[in-house]
């Protein structure tokens, strides 16, 4: 059997392929690919921003995969609690299980793998790694004996569960690793995905006040953000950030500060000055490699006594309340999901959600394989 997949072959450039279907082992599994979402770093592996960390080509991206158990091993069911027929998520890092930070649960950071890659995670192994099929752009993925999954119920939309990466990503980000009270002030700067799901995580986790920014083409963004629970929106290149959250605070500032726009640095700054005294400011916007920030007052961080914390990728803490707030019904968050394309027109769905084709105002973008 063959699979088809959407292959990256060079900057901006796609080639659909077909790949041999492996054979599973006991230990192994095979997934038929129902959805795979997409997330601003996949405009960057796009652009060839992965290049500078090693990620090299062919590769088939994706790395925010949802499908059906295919097939299984049978040591493989027993270990995952799956079988033929059920519907998983997959989380994207394959960590090496015996390093010391896969040992102490912290296997996103792993760098074990062994197996020459860059980035030991879906989306990013190479073609040329046996079998192939390591990313959500394909009909199937193999699944390695390493992979941690996450059952969904049946009767979720693909839609909505293919939220579960960048809804893990808001509860770790906003709640677990934040430092988040009951009734703490909240900024949010960046209303893509990642701060929408924010949004709904900082408001599940108690905040008492959320203040969220964006630009003025993000207006669509904004909306969604109150409809989430935002109770104050800044229109960046409009209004002045700082001065907008002191007028809202009272000039008290906020407890909790996440940046998580892309590329620009000013965000950083501002982040650091509305920061209250004592509070935590939390940067997990990718600026690029070499980045750097004008502007950044070190001793402001030393004379707040602000926590500053860089946050990267999620984990199974994140993961499994993420997949039963979705579950819940309790937002809208179908409200998320914009556009939906097939193998062919993955370049299309690219550029929709980098805002580079005109008149589509993409929030969520998700990838159906099997779509004719």
């Amino acid at each position: 059997m063959k699979a088809r997949a959407a292959v990256q072959v060079a900057d901006r450039r796609f080639e659909i392929e077909e790949f041999d279907v492996p054979r599973i082992g006991p230990e192994e599994a095979l997934l038929r690919v129902d959805a795979c979402g997409m997330c601003g770093s996949d405009v960057e592996q796009y652009d060839g921003g992965f290049a500078a960390l090693g990620v090299t080509y062919p590769v088939i991206p994706g790395h925010e995969p949802i499908g059906t158990v295919a097939e299984i091993g049978p040591e493989a069911a027993r270990r995952w609690g799956v079988r033929a027929g059920d519907r998983v998520a997959v989380e994207p890092v394959l960590g090496c299980g015996s390093c010391r930070s896969c040992l102490t649960g912290s296997y996103r950071r792993c760098k074990g793998s062994g197996n020459g890659a860059a980035i030991n995670a879906y989306g990013y192994l190479p073609t040329a790694l046996t079998p192939s099929l390591w990313g959500g752009y394909a009909e199937y993925l193999y699944l390695h004996p390493r992979t941690v999954l996450h059952k969904l119920h049946d009767d979720l939309p693909l839609e909505l569960a293919a939220l579960y990466q960048p809804m893990a990503a808001g509860i770790r980000w906003f709640a677990h690793d934040s430092g988040l009270r009951s009734g703490d002030t909240v900024v949010i700067l960046g209303c893509g995905q990642r701060g929408l799901a924010g949004v709904v995580a900082a408001r599940d986790a108690g905040a008492g006040r959320i203040i969220v920014t964006g630009l003025a083409r993000d207006a669509h963004k904004l909306e969604l953000a109150k409809l989430f629970g935002a109770d104050v929106t800044v229109v960046a290149d409009e209004e002045d950030t700082v001065a907008a959250v002191a007028e809202h605070t009272g000039g008290e500032g906020a407890d909790v500060v996440v940046d998580v726009t892309a590329v620009s640095t000013q965000p950083i700054v501002d982040a650091i000055a509305v920061a209250k005294p004592g509070a935590t400011v939390v940067l997990a916007g990718v600026k690029g490699s070499g980045a750097t920030v004008p502007g950044f007052l070190p001793d402001a961080v030393i004379t707040k006594e602000l926590t500053v914390k860089g946050l990267w990728s999620q984990d199974i803490r994140a993961f499994e309340p993420a997949l039963r707030l979705i579950e819940s019904g309790k937002y809208p968050l179908e409200r998320m999901h914009t556009h939906t394309f097939g193998l062919d027109s993955v370049a299309r769905a690219v550029e929709t959600l980098a805002g580079h084709v005109p008149g589509e105002d993409a929030v969520h973008v998700m990838i159906a394989p099997h779509a004719s």
